[in-house]
């Protein structure tokens, strides 16, 4: 090829041909150079956020985060397989979000909760096998269900029993039949903190209210300080279905967190994240899978094409507001609870999640 194109100059054949392999392996050289910095950028940040995550986060008793096989009236769920028999790789993770002023009862306390707070909101997050999406589904906290060992009660209390998750574990896999993998309380405090290190959030307010803090909130986008963004998340007295809209507005919210942090911006921000993350997982408590830095960055890195559009927040259906006894409660659709845990199981729930 080179013969060709020199064919007609007199210059010697050899002459482009040599400078023609100094250009090739300047330009090769060069991209090593590059690919290799790269490598060694990428590696002392992750390596960083790793750092920094296992620095700070609380890591719950493993003896106290899982039930045991023999617990009563407790059935382990089966693996998710995928159709050709081999093991399905989402994950399935119960999130608690405590919250010490979040309005609930002082009786409501649990110990072993970050800051012993109060468990104010119980959500499923399901990262599925592709890792193209996540939905994190919320259960409302008053939902009256069977707690194995202990009866029936509200949901909420299934984290008072023991002295640690154990039983809410039990409790959602029986419903849900699909393996919890780990546990993660968040402080609202934690949430708070974060929102402050990213100058405030946008949040997409579903209607409009003035919480008992003074702040007043117009339906459609709004920004929000760490102040404001708490005031709106703890608000329940001010709505005729109280926890209800609650649980609505705290989805807004953290839809808004998330595109806020997933934008290129900050995810490009090295220091930004890097405190983000020590922020944050100070007010967390986690098992000891998700205590892993490597395996969290390993799983942060599988979804890092998720973007705020492909997260679905939604509420699991239910029967509305009835009574137990003198309690005021939430009537459980039991027939939703085993809905997800089929879609799941089958691959469709982010399909699931989009319909509800």
């Amino acid at each position: 090829m080179t013969e060709e194109l020199f064919a007609d100059q007199e210059a010697p054949e050899e002459a482009p041909k040599k400078r023609g392999k100094k250009i090739t392996l300047i330009v090769l050289s060069s991209m090593l150079v590059l690919v290799l910095g790269g490598a060694a950028a990428a590696f002392w940040y992750l390596s960083s956020v790793r750092g920094a995550y296992e620095d700070a986060v609380n890591v719950l008793p493993e003896e106290h985060t899982f039930p045991d096989e023999d617990t009563e009236e407790y059935e382990a769920p089966d693996p998710v397989t995928r159709d050709d028999g081999e093991e399905d790789e989402q994950i399935n993770i119960l999130l608690i979000g405590s919250d010490s002023g979040g309005g609930s009862g002082e009786t409501e306390d649990v110990p072993w909760l970050p800051n012993a707070g109060r468990a104010d909101t119980i959500m499923w997050m399901h990262i599925p096998h592709e890792r193209d999406s996540i939905q994190i589904m919320s259960i409302m906290r008053d939902t009256w269900v069977p707690i194995p060992g202990h009866g029936e009660a509200k949901i909420n209390s299934s984290l008072s029993f023991g002295e640690g998750s154990s039983v809410a574990v039990a409790t959602l896999e029986n419903l849900v039949g699909v393996p919890i993998d780990h546990v993660a309380t968040v402080d609202m405090v934690g949430f708070q903190n974060l929102v402050g290190e990213l100058g405030g959030v946008t949040v997409n307010v579903p209607e409009s209210f003035s919480s008992r803090d003074g702040y007043h909130y117009t339906a459609g986008p709004q920004h929000m300080s760490p102040m404001e963004a708490m005031s709106f998340v703890r608000e329940r007295q001010s709505f005729s279905d109280g926890d209800f809209t609650r649980v609505r507005n705290q989805q807004a919210f953290m839809r808004g967190v998330l595109q806020e942090v997933l934008q290129p911006s900050t995810m490009t921000n090295p220091g930004q994240v890097h405190d983000m993350v020590s922020t944050f997982a100070s007010n967390m408590a986690v098992d000891s899978g998700l205590a892993d830095g490597g395996y969290v960055t390993d799983v942060a890195w599988s979804t890092r094409s998720v973007r705020g559009g492909d997260i679905d927040l939604f509420t699991l259906p239910n029967h509305g507001i009835g009574t137990a006894g003198s309690e005021s409660i939430v009537v459980a659709d039991f027939d939703a609870f085993a809905a997800a845990g089929e879609a799941m199981r089958e691959g469709t729930f982010e399909e699931y999640a989009a319909n509800n």
